[in-house]
């Protein structure tokens, strides 16, 4: 029994975190394919609304369970920070389509990048997790995502000095900031789960 309830959290936090995967790719994908942006908007919010199921039914599962393989503060953590990352993600791909984005920049496809990328490492540090004996790896992924994270503050800093030039149509600039600012949050959202990782694999040290 106690196997079978470690496995609804586990599974919970890695199933949710796949999703952030995936929404990450169809985002990026999203800018080269700009002609099919509401399709993949519509894919990318259904995959927000799975992940909102998972996280409704960890936290019922933490209110019916006594002994959790975590402490509850480092599920609920968990479970709401990879939650964030996936709201972010369909925030930016809801502002793409919202927006009437008809062109990507170079700098968005870079950011967009970054997300997949740390999505990715997230995702692999998350399915870690139920094994605390890979220490080292988790604590090493965990710096990977650090380390992309400081890539997409970079993209976006870039992003930002590319749309302030002058001569820039001021609604452009709007439009792109906003998208530019969601995607560098997602990557923070990364972090922060990441962050909380690095303090469960150190306190179970």
């Amino acid at each position: 029994m106690g196997l079978t309830r470690d496995a609804v959290f586990f599974d919970a936090l890695a199933n949710h975190a796949q999703r952030s995967v995936a929404a990450s790719t169809l985002l990026q994908e999203m800018l080269d394919r700009l002609e099919d942006a509401p399709a993949l908007a519509k894919r990318i919010s259904e995959l927000e609304d799975e992940g909102d199921k998972i996280t409704h039914g960890c936290l019922a599962a933490l209110h019916q369970t006594w002994i959790t393989p975590l402490d509850r503060e480092e599920i609920h953590a968990l479970i709401t920070g990879l939650d964030n990352v996936l709201d972010c993600i369909e925030a930016a791909a809801m502002r793409v389509v919202l927006f009437e984005i008809d062109g990507a920049l170079p700098d968005a496809r870079g950011l967009a990048q970054a997300v997949v990328d740390a999505c990715t490492v997230m995702s692999s540090a998350v399915e870690s997790l139920k094994d605390m004996k890979r220490q080292p790896d988790l604590l090493a992924l965990c710096v990977e995502i650090n380390k992309i994270e400081n890539v997409a503050d970079g993209l976006y800093r870039n992003g930002l000095a590319s749309l302030f030039k002058k001569g820039n149509d001021p609604l452009v600039v709007m439009k792109w900031r906003d998208i530019y600012d969601l995607m560098e949050n997602a990557t923070d959202r990364c972090e922060d789960v990441a962050n909380i990782i690095e303090g469960i694999v150190l306190e179970h040290a």
